[in-house]
């Protein structure tokens, strides 16, 4: 019986997951990203370290073990951010900085399920890491990349909303609230709570007074797609150098994006990020048309995530949801592929005594890049036809003197060699399409 929060793709479903994986990873490396995997596992409280809360993550120990203590815990990764952070410190010495990596694999999240929220999903990051300081300009290059990917994809306009938590974080010291770290936690619940009790809330948990609570929905209420929130932020008469810092970064990741890719980018000031280890840009993306469903894509700069003895290794990262943003378009029907199969032709078996000539058939397609395979019964010729339409396969092959292969959707039958015959290339590999 199904698991809630554990997806399991029909191979249709499956097929389109692995065509956008290819795209991402192609992306990903055209930007000069390297491959890593990391290890399911770490220490339970290099977890709970970053940022994220005990009961999100599951531990992991064996069926009969003692009750283990909290020194030699395991828990399973609830992101790749932070496991990335622990081989850098442990492979510091192999590596060629600055270092660029992606990782695409599997994290495990206790948290309830809904609709494109899962306990189990996929997510494809890219960083880049420094030793002691990271140029800001990798910064700015994170949502081009983004958009590339989002862009080779059969999918809704992409739309990258960024903001620098030194903006918000110098706001809140200039308006005299210094536990800003709980101010931007507060602030990050406006979608869900709304402005009404996120005041209440920065009232009652940070110490802030009506007005300067007004003040922080105020910041949060700006948003641009140009660099005309630098002047918004100003009209409202708070100066703080931390402040002055963010506006100038933001700014940068704004303007590159409007030259390298318009539309992609919006400074949205109420995007803080939950985790505690960002210190400056961070980034959320949304798909028009499906904003209800928050964000498949995000991340940001951390400063202080690794280090080894005073070496610190700030970093910038991004990553892709690819689960959840699979299974919100899988929920609107909103993403389709041309067959179930990855199969582009059928050899059909005029009888079982001549099968072994038909298995060559196959073998000769197969050796030139051609996908077959080979009926599985010798019935009826219109019933290998069937199969093959069921599944969504282009071609039936018919040995013979001379072989013939037929396209089962249009009808055409024609004389063709299993030497070179060679479909054309839009029917070679199943074909993903926006439903």
């Amino acid at each position: 019986m199904p698991i809630s929060g554990f997806p399991e793709w029909l191979p249709p479903q499956r097929m389109i997951e692995q065509f956008v994986l290819d795209k991402i990873r192609s992306t990903f490396e055209l930007y000069g990203f390297a491959p890593l995997e990391t290890r399911a596992v770490e220490p339970v409280e290099t977890l709970l370290s970053k940022g994220e809360t005990s009961k999100e993550i599951y531990l992991l120990r064996r069926l009969q073990e003692e009750s283990a203590t909290s020194d030699d815990q395991l828990g399973l990764h609830f992101d790749l951010t932070v496991p990335f952070a622990r081989f850098v410190v442990e492979n510091n010495g192999k590596l060629q900085f600055p270092f660029r990596r992606y990782q695409i694999q599997k994290v495990w999240r206790g948290e309830r399920p809904q609709e494109g929220r899962y306990r189990e999903f996929l997510q494809a990051d890219i960083d880049v890491v420094n030793r002691d300081t990271l140029p800001f300009h990798f910064d700015t290059e994170m949502p081009l990349v983004i958009g590339d990917v989002f862009r080779s994809l059969p999918i809704p306009q992409a739309i990258i909303q960024v903001n620098n938590r030194k903006v918000c974080e110098g706001f809140y010291r200039g308006l005299g609230l210094p536990d800003t770290a709980q101010v931007l936690r507060t602030v990050d619940k406006l979608d869900k709570i709304g402005p009404d009790k996120v005041a209440a809330a920065l009232v009652e948990t940070a110490g802030a007074t009506d007005a300067q609570a007004a003040a922080c929905l105020k910041l949060a209420e700006i948003s641009a797609s140009d660099g005309s929130f630098v002047d918004r932020v100003r009209a409202l008469g708070v100066t703080d150098p931390l402040l002055d810092e963010g506006l100038s970064e933001l700014l940068q990741v704004v303007e590159t994006a409007a030259e390298h890719a318009p539309g992609l980018v919006v400074a949205e000031l109420k995007i803080a990020r939950g985790l505690d280890y960002y210190t400056g840009t961070v980034y959320e993306t949304q798909l028009r048309g499906y904003e209800r469903f928050g964000s498949v894509c995000s991340g940001g700069r951390y400063e202080t995530l690794a280090s080894v003895g005073n070496t610190r290794f700030p970093g910038v990262g991004i990553s892709i949801g690819v689960s959840r943003l699979l299974g919100i378009l899988f929920g609107q029907n909103a993403l389709t592929v041309s067959r179930s199969v990855p199969t582009c032709v059928v050899v059909a078996v005029p009888s079982e005594d001549k099968r072994s000539g038909c298995d060559r058939i196959a073998t000769a397609l197969r050796r030139r890049g051609i996908p077959t395979e080979v009926a599985p019964t010798a019935a009826k010729f219109g019933k290998q036809i069937q199969f093959a339409d069921r599944r969504g396969i282009p071609y039936v092959w018919f040995p013979g003197s001379p072989d013939t292969v037929k396209d089962i959707r249009s009808g055409e039958q024609v004389e063709a060699s299993a030497a070179d015959w060679t479909p054309p290339a839009a029917d070679l590999q199943p074909v993903v399409s926006a439903g």
